[in-house]
């Protein structure tokens, strides 16, 4: 729907347009107007229908905005999960489950931690258990974003479903996947079929702790499991990734290796209770066993579910390749793998059990997994009754800690900051400082640039990358069109021109997709490349795509953005300059939500995302002054 409106068009113009346009009801409608420089305005509002709509409208000046309506989805029935707990203490013959690990490796019966540190805020419990069950890692199998997406594929492509079931748990549900293989057991997430028609299949996400499947499952990316990982010779390579790690096979499940870091492990009583013979593995705190699942190709198909011809794969994420591309691969300027940030070193001697020995250890890789994703964390915690998670997990420790990680992972720097009389000119330097590109990973993700300026007087005379409440950000063309999408801007004159560093996916047809399977190329990668990484010497699965690639000073892990801001007001300006992370992005989860009247999954993940505390977080500031 597109009207033609004036500046001074009130609500009740544009509700009876709509109410004209549509047979739905109107509930409410928020309106809000911007000025941007050399007079432009943007109106933007979001109005609450049975269906979801979005007006964004623009003037240069004139008496008319020209104002379109996007639909962006239907409104959700306000489901939510009921997952059930899940007993974390199972002892198999292939894996046991993390609460028998953590008997020994977490708090005592005395309630004091078993692993401890002294440092400014006194003492912090550093258990292995304790620090690992808050991380996205313990909790990939209930992570209802994931649950949603699966089920959008699934639904799109039913042919397809045994695939993307060992797909998409090979990583997420590792245990559960192998234990099935191994043993011969019917694996999927979801029911299918039914009983009525007697082809019903239950699907382990409706099970219960009384199913051994389904203890495998929820316990997530757990000890037995990464820890079991052998050094088959398929580690680093295209055949131990996209899911390609190995657990071997033993008859006698005391044979069963836990790989440590330690070359000389004391593993007795470790062996006497749990099973397991602790055994040294140089490879457990190597990049390439993280790369088993964080290099991950796919095999992209047409709208009907076809294999794509002459077309090998997708490369869906690739940070370990990212990291053999920059200076932290083993053989880079400043090696470090993967563990020394998401695992760091403590620099005290801790010990490492409650029972058995009580010999510290020096320079122990913590369990903390850190991350990025404190939006999903957030989530999990306001919900963790309704998907099956313990509420003694102490979140909200986790994400503070995971907030102060995200700070470390770039710097920003303004240049050449100065005031002509009309217009505020500044330089806007990113450097990446993590191991991979940022943001990296599943497509979803963006990291932008949020700019604001004040005057003399306090009066905020300019914004740039506004987020809303929703999650949009004003001016960012796919949060108003899904079909559209930033482009990588070098230099930015205009407030709706934001940089979004981001990955978005094509079909094999070039139209934007969100769909894994349809997604068969990039139609921007513009993502901030990592310290050492040339954009003319890298592999195609990790290119540089789009305006980024023609921009002389995007590259080794560097990009810098002009700002030429007309402005009135009084000086000297006051300039913040923002680079802030989105886990989901708008554009991304709307175009999701098109799908939450017909799947359950997506609607329990829409009603608990709107729910959410916020949508965002803050890498790193730069304040400067124009005069």
């Amino acid at each position: 729907m597109v009207f033609e409106v004036t500046p001074s068009s009130n609500v009740a113009l544009i509700g009876n347009a709509l109410m004209h346009n549509t047979e739905q009801k109107l509930n409410a409608l928020e309106l809000n107007a911007t000025a941007g420089h050399s007079g432009r305005v943007c109106l933007r509002a979001t109005l609450m229908l049975i269906g979801l709509l979005t007006l964004q409208a623009c003037s240069d000046g004139g008496d008319s905005f020209n104002a379109t309506f996007v639909e962006l989805g239907t409104v959700g029935r306000g489901t939510t999960p009921d997952i059930a707990h899940s007993d974390s203490t199972f002892e198999g013959q292939h894996y046991s489950g993390s609460g028998l690990c953590a008997s020994c490796h977490s708090n005592a019966d005395t309630g004091e931690p078993v692993m401890a540190v002294q440092d400014d805020s006194g003492i912090r419990d550093v258990s292995i258990g304790t620090a690992w069950e808050s991380s996205m890692m313990a909790n990939s199998t209930r992570d209802p974003y994931w649950h949603a997406v699966v089920a959008n594929e699934l639904k799109r492509f039913p042919n397809l479903e045994d695939e993307i079931n060992d797909t998409c748990t090979r990583c997420h549900a590792p245990m559960a996947n192998d234990l099935a293989k191994k043993e011969g057991l019917d694996f999927q997430l979801f029911d299918s079929g039914s009983e009525k028609d007697g082809d019903f299949v239950q699907g382990f996400y409706s099970m219960d702790a009384g199913n051994e499947l389904f203890n495998h499952a929820m316990d997530g990316v757990s000890c037995s499991m990464c820890h079991q990982i052998a050094d088959d010779g398929n580690l680093g390579t295209d055949a131990g990734m996209s899911g390609g790690w190995t657990v071997e096979t033993f008859a006698d499940p005391t044979q069963r290796p836990a790989y440590g870091q330690y070359s000389d492990p004391e593993g007795g009583y470790m062996l006497q209770q749990a099973k397991f013979s602790a055994t040294f593995g140089a490879h457990i705190s190597s990049s390439e066993s993280c790369g088993s699942c964080h290099n991950l190709k796919t095999n992209p198909v047409d709208k009907n579910g076809n294999p794509l011809p002459n077309q090998s794969h997708f490369a869906e994420q690739m940070m370990y390749t990212e990291w053999e591309n920059s200076i932290y691969d083993d053989a880079g300027s400043a090696p470090a793998s993967c563990q020394s940030c998401h695992m760091p070193k403590l620099d005290q001697s801790v010990q490492l059990a409650n029972a058995g020995s009580t010999r510290k250890r020096d320079n122990f890789s913590e369990h903390t997994m850190l991350g990025a994703n404190t939006v999903m964390q957030s989530m999990m915690r306001d919900f963790a009754e309704e998907l099956g998670i313990s509420s003694d997990i102490d979140f909200d420790e986790s994400i503070v800690r995971n907030r102060d990680f995200i700070r470390t992972s770039a710097e920003v720097e303004l240049q050449n900051l100065a005031y002509d009389g009309e217009k505020i000119n500044m330089d806007v330097q990113i450097t990446n400082l993590t191991g991979h590109k940022l943001p990296s990973g599943y497509h979803a993700r963006r990291v932008y640039l949020h700019v604001l300026v004040t005057d003399a007087s306090g009066k905020l005379v300019y914004e740039n990358g506004r987020m809303n409440s929703d999650g949009s950000i004003d001016g960012v063309a796919e949060d108003v069109g899904p079909s559209q999408f930033e482009p990588h801007h070098d230099v930015i004159t205009s407030a709706t021109q934001v940089q979004v560093y981001q990955a978005i996916t094509g079909d094999h047809n070039g139209k934007k997709t969100n769909s894994l399977l349809l997604a068969s190329q990039y139609l921007k990668d513009n993502r901030l490349t990592p310290l050492g990484f040339d954009k003319a010497n890298v592999p195609s699965d990790i290119a540089v795509v789009g305006g980024a690639l023609g921009d002389n000073d995007f590259n080794q892990g560097v990009d810098n953005v002009t700002y030429q801001i007309a402005t009135t007001g009084e000086a000297p300006f006051n300039v913040l300059v923002e680079l802030r992370y989105q886990p989901l992005s708008f554009g991304d989860v709307s175009d999701l939500f098109t799908s939450s009247e017909e799947i359950d999954q997506v609607d329990m993940f829409r009603t608990m995302y709107d729910q959410l505390p916020h949508h965002d977080e803050v890498i790193t500031t730069a304040v400067g002054t124009a005069e």
